[in-house]
């Protein structure tokens, strides 16, 4: 199954000013239990595109089918459809809101009809998936907490939803080297227990490049590449066209291949990079 969009677009502010045509007939697939990155410099639709993956936003035209529902429907399997599609938006700390770090976590199951037993089962298993002590913090105000802990709580409230499809809008944005590690090892462990499809919104493409199973690109409104990785970091003219920058790993390969070292410089990731360059030493007899 999947999350799929068919022929989407979508304006601002129509009939005004300030009108913006933000998707331009957008056709896509998000496979299930992949990794699936969107990327895009601002303004190219990246947060309007995800908004429409659980209605948030309804398309102009087009329609938005997860796991084959029309999720415009107001029917009941169309609500359980949009609930299946779970998005922590950029800085979602800001998104904290209650009196204690549990009732915040909950408040989306609460709102799902859950009892109040599972809901607590919700709480505790969000908040160890996060690591965040329950006995610790669930009691404590979300605004007494560090701005990494914020994060963390703000995601934990996501995944008490326990979504089948994860988005997560630059989830790493203005965290040190050591918070973005630890917080994408959480959401790969996500991935690889529970089998979540994950979303990952980024113009960072080393993260793009080390996380994603498939690779987006969106430039002003449109759809420019949809691929994977190894094909999309082949393209350099659709990179910059979209105002990006390739990964830093085969920036790297392609300098030394030009300074005449005897590698293609097809690899986008450290382990393959190290290999590829060992192998052109290798071959030119150096060690």
């Amino acid at each position: 199954m999947s999350i799929e969009l068919k022929n989407v677009s979508y304006t601002y502010m129509k009939k005004t000013p300030f009108e913006h045509l933000a998707l331009d007939d957008i056709t896509l697939t998000i496979p299930e239990g992949k990794i699936t990155a969107i990327a895009g410099h601002t303004g190219s639709g990246k947060s309007t595109l995800i908004q429409h993956f659980n209605g948030l936003l309804k398309p102009d035209s087009g329609t938005v089918l997860v796991d084959g529902v029309d999720i415009s429907s107001k029917k009941d399997e169309a609500k359980a459809a949009r609930r299946q599609v779970g998005i922590a938006f950029q800085y979602p700390e800001h998104q904290l809101f209650e009196e204690t770090i549990a009732e915040d976590i909950g408040f989306g199951p609460k709102n799902m009809g859950c009892s109040p037993e599972e809901i607590d089962r919700r709480v505790k298993y969000a908040m160890d998936f996060v690591s965040l002590d329950y006995d610790a913090y669930a009691n404590r105000s979300p605004f007494q907490l560090s701005g990494g802990q914020k994060r963390r709580a703000a995601i934990a409230g996501i995944l008490a939803l326990k979504p089948k499809y994860l988005v997560l809008d630059e989830p790493t944005a203005g965290l040190d080297p050591k918070g973005r590690d630890s917080l994408m090892s959480r959401f790969l462990r996500l991935h690889k227990e529970e089998g979540t499809t994950i979303v990952l919104i980024s113009h960072n493409m080393d993260d793009i490049a080390q996380y994603a199973d498939n690779v987006i690109i969106l430039n002003k409104g449109k759809l420019l590449l949809a691929a994977s990785p190894a094909e999309a970091f082949a393209r350099e003219d659709i990179i910059s066209q979209a105002g990006l920058e390739m990964p830093e790993i085969k920036t790297i390969l392609e300098q030394l291949k030009v300074n005449g070292l005897g590698i293609e410089a097809t690899s986008y990731t450290m382990n393959d990079a190290v290999l590829e360059v060992l192998e052109g030493i290798r071959r030119q007899g150096k060690c």
